[in-house]
């Protein structure tokens, strides 16, 4: 033993689940979109996974009750960043309601298809729409990866037990 409690079974309720959940360390990416003729959109997202190589696949969940998800599938196309560690401040903000997600100190360029494309992010994913899918009450969002941006920034943002972090990696004795 290394002095960590026993695991015990608990109800399987919101808040249990939720709690048990958030013991998972994630990866962190905004996911930005711009419909045509309109301002952009973005929201922060933990759920993102690779799916395939061939075809270049990804995916994440968003909420259906999300009010930005609406304005993302508008667009043609779609864009993930994956945050670096320092971009904690960027990842709250884009999981905010009610601001201005793109207004500064918020820095990004347009990509080839419109969508924005955020400065100092780890990787960002150009993506068509490949399919949507209702699962309970989440949408699974599945992208095919059409343009890949690899930045100088190595170290991921993670998010776990509600709060941001950054890995340290284990060197072995």
């Amino acid at each position: 033993m290394t002095g960590t409690a026993t695991a015990r079974p608990v109800p399987v309720t919101g808040d249990s689940f939720r709690d048990a959940l958030a013991r998972h360390a994630a990866g962190v990416v905004v996911v930005t979109a711009r419909p045509a003729r309109d301002e952009p959109a973005g929201l922060t997202a933990t759920s993102f996974t690779s799916v395939s190589l061939d075809p270049p696949l990804v995916s994440f969940y968003v909420a259906a009750s999300s009010s930005t998800f609406p304005r993302l599938r508008a667009a043609a196309t779609f864009a993930v960043n994956v945050l670096g560690h320092d971009q904690a401040e960027l990842a709250a903000r884009f999981a905010s309601r009610d601001v201005d997600r793109f207004a500064a100190p918020t820095r990004w360029r347009p990509g080839p298809g419109g969508e924005p494309l955020l400065e100092g992010a780890a990787v960002r994913l150009r993506c068509d729409w490949h399919s949507l899918r209702e699962i309970g009450d989440h949408l699974l969002v599945v992208g095919r990866v059409i343009g890949v941006e690899v930045g100088a920034t190595e170290t991921p943002l993670l998010y776990h037990h509600g709060r941001f972090g950054h890995f340290t990696a284990h060197r072995p004795h």
